[in-house]
């Protein structure tokens, strides 16, 4: 016996259900029901400590990484 973890592919029958998901989430997005939180910005260049700060836990929301 195993157990696994369920992934995308377990909710999502075919790429046209895919599409339209995900045009709900985009459409939550541009009406601003749904947002997101950005925790921190880093340069690209400083791509180590992004990562450090992740795995110390200094972080909330999600990282975005600028070029």
């Amino acid at each position: 016996m195993f157990l696994t973890r369920p992934t995308l592919a377990h909710h999502i029958r075919d790429r046209a259900e895919l599409e339209w998901r995900a045009g709900d989430v985009f459409e939550a997005l541009s009406s601003g029901a749904l947002t997101v939180e950005v925790g921190a910005r880093y340069a690209l260049e400083d791509v180590a400590q992004a990562h450090m700060d992740l795995e110390g836990r200094k972080t909330t929301g999600s990282i975005v990484l600028v070029p």
